[in-house]
């Protein structure tokens, strides 16, 4: 979401396993490449869910979260698609330069910020670029289940850049799946208010920030439970506009620095304090904090318009600089 920028791995936020084995690696778009994980001796894996992911520790020491890609029923294998972010952290590029065929990872147990939930009215997904590996998941699951009450939209710039291009051409994907390139042009993009001009059902989207913004904007009608979306962003990534500021907690008057490349969320912990979060990437709302005044840049796909002034995303949202006070 964050492949888009996949976001680094917090303490104690994961249970580890033994390492598994890398029994497949390769590319299968421009700049995307698939590892295929299984256990040394073969045992079953433990059982995820679509839309789940694992956090994989790469080369070089840094971790970073990857969603799984392949059907929930295969118990055998876990599937990530990762794209090779030249601009990023180095997660990426250490992975992908650096993991071969036979070689072992440690990753966390799957974990799912971003569950497929029952819905008999069916699914709208909505997938933008590398967006599509937890989307994929989610579609494979549903027909495994005799489910065929949805329909996928992947977007991407050519075909050449669109991962699972061919998985999604099988037979049992017929009449289910919108694909559409852009090429790079904006006014070329696919229409989606059409498909999402009637609510009914669930809507679960994955992409870059743009993409996502456009379908918060087209689903402002919809009930906000049943608009979902997974992002890969790192709160703490510095933006060119991003400013220090300060944090005072209103019970205590505690104030806290928090500077250009440190989360609300890290400053709190920092200093002591215990906030629930999950995701840490503004798409699940485990760290929603009431907000009692401050100029703040709210960047995450929970709160509602009508909710800013009262709430924050403390994993990804920032003070516009000056103070921000906030209830704990």
């Amino acid at each position: 979401m964050p492949n888009p920028a996949p976001a680094p791995e917090r303490k104690g936020h994961r249970n580890t396993m033994p390492e598994l084995r890398v029994s497949r690696a390769g590319q299968i778009a421009d700049g995307i490449h698939l590892f295929e994980l299984r256990a040394p001796d073969g045992a079953d894996l433990p059982p995820f869910t679509s839309g789940g992911h694992l956090v994989v520790r790469v080369p070089n020491g840094e971790e970073r979260k990857y969603s799984l890609s392949n059907d929930p029923v295969e118990r055998d294998r876990y599937v990530i698609a990762v794209k090779r972010e030249a601009n990023g952290r180095g997660g990426s590029i250490s992975l992908v330069d650096n993991v071969r065929e036979g070689d072992m990872l440690t990753v966390s147990e799957p974990h799912n910020d971003f569950p497929l939930v029952p819905s008999s009215a069916g699914y709208i997904l909505i997938a933008g670029g590398i967006g599509i590996t937890p989307i994929i998941s989610m579609a494979r699951h549903l027909l495994s289940e005799g489910k065929g009450n949805f329909k996928l939209y992947y977007l991407s710039r050519d075909a050449a850049s669109a991962a699972f291009l061919d998985d999604l051409k099988q037979p049992e994907f017929a009449g289910k799946v919108i694909i559409h390139h852009d090429g790079g042009n904006p006014e070329a993009g696919y229409d989606l208010w059409p498909v999402l001009e009637k609510s009914r059902g669930h809507v679960y989207c994955c992409g870059p920030r743009g993409l996502m913004d456009a379908v918060r904007d087209m689903t402002g009608h919809w009930s906000s439970s049943n608009v979902h979306f997974e992002a890969f962003v790192d709160g703490s990534q510095p933006q060119p506009d991003d400013l220090p500021f300060t944090v005072r907690i209103e019970k205590t008057g505690e104030i806290l620095d928090v500077p250009v490349g440190v989360s609300i969320l890290e400053a709190l912990r920092d200093a002591g304090h215990n906030v629930p979060s999950s995701c840490e990437s503004g798409s699940c709302g485990s760290c929603r904090t009431k907000l009692v005044s401050g100029d703040v840049d709210h960047r995450d796909f929970v709160l509602m318009p009508d909710e800013y002034a009262t709430n924050i995303m403390v994993c990804v949202s920032r003070g516009r600089g000056g103070e921000v006070v906030i209830d704990i």
